[in-house]
């Protein structure tokens, strides 16, 4: 199966705003000193650490709503 879209294209580009919110605050919450723009200079233990987060938090939210506890 071809996709020709980049990964990190939001399939729901009004969600943007949110998930950047959630990124910084979750690199705060990880001590990961996260910053607009350019970040390479982050391992990518640090940077892997603050996506795995994401998704994780992201699935308890999906879970929360399809169980209809909306938190």
């Amino acid at each position: 199966m071809a996709n020709n879209s980049k990964s990190s294209t939001t399939k729901v580009p009004e969600a943007r705003q949110a998930l950047d919110r959630m990124k910084f605050e979750i690199a705060r919450e990880l001590g990961v000193n996260l910053k607009e723009g350019y970040n390479g200079d982050l391992s990518a233990r640090e940077n892997g650490s603050v996506g795995g987060y994401m998704v994780r938090k992201l699935i308890e939210q999906a879970q929360r709503s399809m169980a209809g506890q909306q938190n």
